[in-house]
């Protein structure tokens, strides 16, 4: 997928660019709106509202006027106002800074669907592969592992038939722990592709989010601590199956940052401070 990048900051358009190419998508930026207006149509326009020679709204204007190719801003300016009128003018979706890549890689594919039913928004990433558009409906994309199954198109998740409920991030964690079942992911793995490379929250994020899916799938022997290593995923031997089966039938996800991961030992909440991949300010 092409994706016009308006954006004058190197600060913000360089790492913004590097991250959209780690999910196949092909980046053209620019700085300006009128190197905006005089480009090649793409497939995605990324507009910054704060261009050097002009208001990116008047540049999403003239855009709307002469092409239907899908819009998401992408600005400082927050508030509802702002939000509003680049919405009016023919945005399909606008989105405050910071935020993180893969949040706006799930934006590109959820506008790109509404806009374009059938396209497919780049290629994906470290596990993640697009749907077929000519697959059949009825077909089972759920990876079975022992009694643990595991649909990443419907994002479900199901343990001896029973229906486990998963916050976006837990969901995102087992299924990355689950595409190699018994291997053992290192920490720093597991951080740059659950939550980003640049990921700045606490250290502790991923030992929450990991205690929480031990919690909710009914037993810790599930996830395995490798000491100064990583974890893995295991079948417990209860289960009679060993870790390392299970097929690997991957669908497209989009990284939906989590909000709130459960402990299972105190009862305490606890809020992870950033979970949103690379801070894009």
């Amino acid at each position: 997928m092409q994706v016009l990048l308006i954006e004058d900051d190197e600060r913000i358009a360089g790492p913004l660019a590097e991250g959209l190419g780690r999910y196949g998508f092909d980046v053209e930026r620019v700085r300006t709106g009128a190197a905006a207006l005089a480009a090649d149509e793409p497939d995605m326009v990324l507009l910054d509202l704060g261009l050097p020679d002009m208001d990116g709204i008047d540049v999403c204007r003239a855009l709307r006027q002469r092409s239907d190719v899908p819009i998401i801003m992408i600005t400082a300016r927050g508030e509802e106002i702002d939000r509003v009128l680049g919405l009016e003018l023919g945005a399909d979706d606008y989105m405050a800074k910071p935020f993180g890549v893969r949040e706006l890689v799930a934006r590109i594919r959820a506008v790109t669907r509404r806009a374009r039913p059938g396209a497919i928004a780049g290629t994906g990433s470290a596990g993640d592969a697009a749907p077929s558009a000519a697959a059949p409906a009825t077909v089972d994309t759920a990876q079975q592992v022992g009694p643990l199954a595991i649909d990443r198109r419907t994002r479900q998740v199901h343990l001896a038939g029973r229906h486990v409920a998963l916050a976006p991030k837990e969901f995102d964690l087992l299924a990355h722990l689950a595409e190699d079942p018994g291997a053992v992911c290192p920490r720093q793995q597991i951080v740059d592709q659950v939550w980003d490379p640049n990921f700045f929250g606490p250290t502790k994020t991923l030992d929450v989010h990991v205690a929480a899916l031990r919690r909710k799938l009914g037993d810790p022997a599930w996830i395995e601590t490798i000491r100064r290593v990583g974890f893995r995923l295991h079948v417990p031997e209860a289960t009679g199956t060993t870790g390392g089966t299970g097929t690997t039938e991957v669908s497209g996800t989009t990284g939906v940052p989590g909000t709130t991961a459960n402990t299972g030992t105190t009862g305490v909440t606890v809020q992870p401070a950033f979970e949103q991949g690379q801070d894009v300010r």
